[in-house]
């Protein structure tokens, strides 16, 4: 019997499937092995060598894998095709006392039976280059995460956390509201005159004066412009006619999934990532049993192979002609730090389609598998082709244009249409279909509006504009891309109005005292060069030691500046209405390691301390019975309310009731407030209902 050992107990049925008699599968449910989580564990005296621990609550698991070892005839270790997976493999071999060097690790870039059957014909010595690489960035990202996150909670507020990725990419938000807090809006006007020809309504704007561009920035000009405008003839100057092409999108990347999935279906990037995943790993499909749908989702390559291609030039000629049919197949170039380990994100079979699925899976998991298959068809289709046409007018010297653009074929936008954001999509509307038009003609005109407008200030951030951001800037891979962007919500750094996500006053405290003391390091331009020498890693071309050393030599600098300073941008307690219950001092309003509290101001004498609600109004809720000074409900340490005299030196009443500061003519104790009625707090008393 051979051991199969993978990450996911979710792809282990589908293997088993395609593997057949001979082999077991087993799940390691992700890392083994990794660094404490309670230490720093990296000894940066000898080299930077990590102290890597089995993971505490692997330990029946890691027993069960060596004796299912010991027992097999070969250990296949198939974990994920990536720097991560890579270097899990060598935690396996590790526990295992596997030698990575011999043919222990197979690898497959789509569950599929003749992926996977491929792979086993073809296995290889674990890729230390690679885990080398992911080494590297643990090493980086745990001396970031446990040198700065004290600093900036002892600098900033309590129980935060920084990231070498994850605060340039709060930066990036930050900054961007930065932008728009400070935009200043410009005035500008559009003038839009209304023709109509053979029944088409058309128009067009004014762009010119004596074909030069002109700008309206105020009233007055608008106003000189339209006395010669409306009393001018509107002469067709010349018309341009011209054919122009849209060329297919490439392949999904793992980028451009999570643009497109919350674009287009409005799903958020952890919604994305785990229907991915799903849909990778397999689903249950109907008839078929559980099958994996699409090829390993976290890639930055729109390489393809060639059998894919081939498949899906096929499934179009058969169902959509040869007209929708590249002479060639269409090959799209990858960036230039792409690591291009693996393909784009693809369906496995083209066979398969959406319609044929839909009624085994679910919601989210159909609109993102229809959203890859439909991009990867469309990627492999024949250009759209249009005829366009432009006519400049003349009126009195000021020159307008009028634009026209039909689609003369489809190509691969019968199949697939990019996202265009609202005001791209306003403008694409506003180019319609112009009538036959000659040069020399005289337009009529039914009307001539103008309107006042303002420059707008740049957009904040979307998850997936700040993804797409990230990988233009070079920061982070597609691995980190979703967990590095959803930790900012997670941890209220961000939070999210709409679908745009928003500094909190945390995270702009954190941006600018990062901005103030770690400039050097929680910047784009860094970040992004140390990403490029981790792939150096990864390629041979660089020791994972040196970089780190290069890394801590400049950080540690930095680190000591900081702690050493008197700066802080702690916020200051805010004094209260509530009194303290034991000494009748005002309490103050404290952030601490658990969140907002309410600590006595005569600390350290007095050390009371109350929960504090934000959603709660401190206000008074009756009067003392006996001074009439203010009541405040409080709370026990037990989060039991009670309700007490504010002055706590010199009167310290207290009731688990609300009083209402008058007396019981009856027996002369005071009233209390009981849901809807007024009653004595100690005999048989009733005043009324209210």
């Amino acid at each position: 019997m051979k051991l199969v050992v993978i990450e996911a107990p979710a792809k282990r049925e589908t293997l088993k499937k395609y593997l057949g008699q001979g082999y077991e599968v087993f799940a390691t449910k992700g890392h083994i092995r990794d660094l404490p989580v309670k230490s720093f564990a990296i000894d940066i005296s000898n080299n930077f060598e990590p102290h890597y621990e089995n993971k505490p609550d692997k330990k029946e698991l890691i027993s069960e894998l060596k004796n299912k070892a010991s027992k097999a005839e070969e250990v296949l270790i198939a974990t994920d095709p990536d720097r991560e997976g890579e270097a899990i493999s060598w935690h396996i071999a590790n526990v295992l006392n596997l030698n990575p060097s011999t043919k222990c690790r197979i690898q497959f870039n789509e569950i599929s039976k003749n992926a996977v059957l491929k792979a086993l014909k073809s296995p290889r010595a674990i890729d230390l280059n690679l885990v080398n690489a992911q080494q590297a960035r643990r090493v980086m990202d745990r001396i970031v995460g446990y040198k700065l996150s004290p600093i900036i909670s002892k600098k900033v507020a309590p129980k935060l956390s920084a990231g070498r990725v994850q605060s340039v990419a709060l930066k990036l938000v930050v900054d961007r509201e930065n932008e728009i807090k400070n935009f200043k809006p410009e005035e500008y006007w559009t003038v839009t005159a209304f023709h109509e020809k053979s029944k088409i309504a058309f128009k067009s704007t004014l762009q010119g004066y004596k074909n030069k561009k002109i700008k309206l920035e105020n009233k007055e000009k608008v106003e000189e412009a339209l006395k010669v405008i409306k009393s001018s003839q509107f002469i067709v100057e010349n018309i341009k006619k011209s054919k122009t092409k849209s060329h297919a999108p490439a392949p999904f990347t793992t980028s451009t999934m999570q643009q497109d999935a919350l674009n287009k279906l409005g799903m958020s990037l952890k919604r994305t990532t785990a229907s991915a995943q799903e849909l990778y790993e397999g689903v249950e499909v109907a008839g078929e049993g559980k099958i994996a749908l699409i090829t390993y989702i976290r890639t930055d390559s729109t390489r393809v192979s060639e059998d894919a291609q081939k498949a899906c030039r096929e499934f179009i000629l058969n169902k959509y002609g040869k007209d929708y049919l590249p002479e060639k197949p269409n090959i799209y170039a990858t960036k230039k730090n792409a690591q291009d380990a693996h393909e784009a994100i693809r369906p496995i079979s083209m066979n398969i389609t959406p319609e044929m699925v839909e009624k085994s899976l679910t919601k989210d998991n159909f609109k993102l598998y229809k959203l890859i298959y439909e991009r990867f068809l469309a990627s492999q289709m024949n250009e759209a082709e249009y005829s366009n046409v432009a006519v400049n007018i003349d009126a009195g010297g000021y020159n307008f244009k009028a634009s026209g653009r039909t689609l003369e074929f489809a190509g691969y936008t019968a199949v697939y249409k990019e996202f265009v954001d609202e005001d791209k999509e306003k403008d694409k509307k506003e180019i319609s279909k112009l009538p036959p038009l000659t040069e020399g003609e005289n337009l009529l005109v039914k009307d001539i509006k103008e309107e006042q407008k303002f420059t707008k200030p740049p957009v904040r951030y979307t998850e997936a504009s700040l993804v797409k951001a990230m990988e233009e800037k070079g920061i982070g891979r597609p691995a980190t891309y979703a967990a590095t962007v959803t930790i900012l919500t997670a941890r209220a750094y961000c939070e999210k109005d709409g679908k745009y996500l928003v500094p909190t006053e945390l995270g702009c405290k954190i941006t600018e005292y990062l901005e103030k003391f770690f400039s050097g390091v929680i910047n784009v331009k860094f970040t992004a060069h140390m990403e490029n020498r981790l792939d150096d890693i990864a390629e041979d071309k660089d020791d994972w030691h040196d970089v780190v050393s290069s890394f801590w030599n400049g950080f540690k600098g930095l680190l000591e500046k900081a702690d050493a300073s008197s700066v802080t941008m702690k916020q200051e307690p805010i004094e209260t209405d509530v009194v303290c219950d034991k000494c009748g001092h005002k309490m103050l309003l404290r952030e601490g390691r658990f969140g907002k509290f309410l600590g006595c101001s005569n600390f350290p004498k007095c050390r009371n301390i109350l929960p504090y609600n934000e959603k709660e109004e401190r206000k008074s809720v009756g009067k003392c019975p006996n001074c009439g000074k203010n009541v405040f409900a409080l709370r026990t340490k037990k989060g039991k309310t009670f309700y007490a005299c504010e002055d706590r030196t010199g009167c310290n009443f207290m009731s688990w009731d609300i009083p209402t500061g008058e007396k019981c003519p009856e027996c002369g104790n005071y009233l209390i407030r009981k849901g809807k009625t007024i009653k004595c707090s100690n005999c048989n008393y009733v005043k009324a209902e209210v």
